[in-house]
């Protein structure tokens, strides 16, 4: 396997390697693809969190016995999902979801923002004046050349998160390397697997096939 910057992280979760097979395969229906991105998502995601959020002492609370306990908090407390349309929805469950559409131009394989409601102040989060989450979560299922991923990081980054995380069910060597090189000291990116190869058209190989095609039932439209 290539050899990756230190905020690449590539899963050795069994589990993951299992469902990534399964995902893999062309006889899969799309059920089983919306299941299978967000169970993989989800493990991604638990190890990703392991690293990039803290556990603060909150306040004294008591049990049903009547036993005080100490709390525990996430930190930060302000977190973004932003899944980028439209196969990331196929990762998103819960927190503030903000969106990003982007697509890739088919000629020159260069990323084209045509959605974009990241807000401009995050209720409810205790603070004021910022417009921005602390930790942003991005949903990017395949990262392929990294143009479209490495795009969202820099909108991201100029919206004002202070850091971001990239969950990714698949990602192809040199792109996930480029979207790694965008931001290397705000940026983690957490993968299930990694392909060498991408074909003449940008596709990862073996692949996936197209996440958003499959997911929604556009293949050959």
């Amino acid at each position: 396997m290539s050899n990756f910057p230190p905020n690449v992280h590539v899963s050795q979760h069994p589990c993951l390697l299992a469902k990534l097979s399964q995902l893999r395969s062309e006889s899969t229906p799309a059920r089983n693809v919306k299941a299978l991105i967000h169970e993989i998502g989800l493990i991604v995601g638990c190890e990703a969190l392991a690293k990039g959020l803290q556990a603060v002492p909150g306040p004294i609370d008591q049990t049903p016995l009547n036993c005080d306990f100490q709390t525990h908090q996430v930190h930060p407390e302000t977190i973004s999902l932003v899944p980028i349309l439209r196969s990331g929805l196929g990762m998103v469950e819960a927190r503030p979801v903000h969106h990003l559409g982007l697509f890739r131009e088919p000629t020159t394989l260069q990323p084209v923002e045509y959605y974009n409601n990241l807000p401009s102040h995050i209720s409810g989060s205790g603070s004021h004046g910022t417009s921005a989450s602390s930790l942003a979560i991005i949903l990017d299922p395949v990262i392929a050349t990294g143009g479209t991923c490495a795009a969202a990081i820099s909108t991201l980054r100029q919206w004002g998160a202070q850091r971001i995380i990239v969950l990714s069910v698949l990602g192809a060597a040199q792109g996930v390397k480029a979207a790694a090189a965008e931001w290397p000291e705000g940026v983690d990116i957490w993968l299930a697997g990694v392909d060498e190869e991408l074909t003449d058209r940008g596709m990862l190989k073996p692949g996936l096939g197209d996440v958003g095609d499959r997911l929604f039932l556009t293949i050959g439209k």
